[in-house]
């Protein structure tokens, strides 16, 4: 009997419908589930699993909270949450959870579509699932009707057409959901400024403490690590709030910081560049002039 420790691997469409006790998809790269259709019998709680395709789980209706991994989000209107190919996950606790619909879809089903190449660029699959998207009452009658249309198409019989139709519904689903994060990072603004401020107290007390020497530069991995946010969310957010991202900020902070070394210390430029976390002052000497078109001895003497 397989542990719930181990990962259990799903690699085509085809087992998963049969393993949530599902007829056969009527296509074998795609398929739609609507987990009324789902006994509960079907599903192992707490088990660690990985699948080799896309996933987008859809709750239009779900009221509560629901625990996806490690972590837990709310719904109010209803949700989207996205999963890429070998991410790994947790089965609910509770079969509750299992509500609403969920779109599944190889990769080798859009690979010779330009959505292939392009998929990448739709960051939010690459977030944690408890940066959710979150839909307002109209935005969730817009992804209820893109849904329709998915499962309308699935119906048809397979013709010329049909994978051309489908690739098309999911790139409209796509760019939906790209649009409503966007909103969401503006109408969360507070709850975001909450997290700018948190990236900006972290930076300090690195500099501050003189982190650098011992850690070398501040990354971006660990300062997502401390926020527990993923690297891809807090870039997303950082560009719609600041027009730049993580690194770039992160990049800013260290330039303001060197400013006010370079004007109220007597520190040469290495030492500032080593308490930075510069392993080589050239490097920090290159960054600051790319920030500020000046060098830095440049900027010191202009306080002189």
């Amino acid at each position: 009997m397989q542990q719930k420790k181990d990962i259990h691997h799903i690699t085509s469409i085809s087992q998963l419908m049969r393993e949530l006790g599902l007829p056969a998809p009527l296509h074998p790269l795609i398929a739609l589930v609507n987990y009324n259709d789902v006994s509960a019998e079907m599903l192992e709680k707490g088990q660690k699993l990985s699948i080799d395709f896309y996933k987008i789980s859809f709750k239009p209706d779900f009221k509560g909270q629901t625990k996806y991994g490690q972590g837990y989000y709310d719904f109010e209107e209803g949700g989207l949450a996205f999963l890429k190919p070998k991410q790994i996950v947790y089965t609910p606790d509770d079969k509750e959870s299992y509500v609403g619909f969920a779109l599944y879809f190889h990769p080798d089903f859009i690979l010779n579509y330009p959505l292939g190449k392009q998929i990448d660029q739709f960051g939010f699959f690459s977030y944690n699932v408890s940066e959710a998207l979150f839909l307002s009452a109209k935005e969730k009658d817009i992804i209820t009707s893109v849904f329709h249309s998915i499962a309308t198409e699935l119906m048809n019989s397979i013709d010329n057409f049909s994978q051309d139709v489908l690739v098309t519904q999911i790139e409209l689903l796509l760019n939906y959901s790209n649009r409503f994060y966007n909103r969401q990072f503006i109408t969360r603004k507070a709850l975001n400024n909450n997290v700018i401020n948190q990236l900006d107290q972290l930076l300090k007390n690195y500099f501050n403490d003189k982190s650098g020497l011992k850690n070398g530069l501040p990354s971006v991995q660990n300062i997502c690590a401390e926020l527990q946010l993923s690297q891809r969310y807090l870039s997303d957010l950082m560009k719609s709030l600041t027009g730049i991202n993580t690194q770039q900020y992160i990049q800013n902070a260290m330039i303001e910081k060197a400013k006010e070394k370079l004007s109220t210390t007597e520190l040469s430029v290495s030492e500032i560049a080593y308490e930075l976390g510069f392993e080589h002052s050239q490097s920090f000497s290159k960054l600051f002039k790319a920030k500020t078109d000046i060098s830095p001895l440049e900027f010191r003497k202009s306080f002189n």
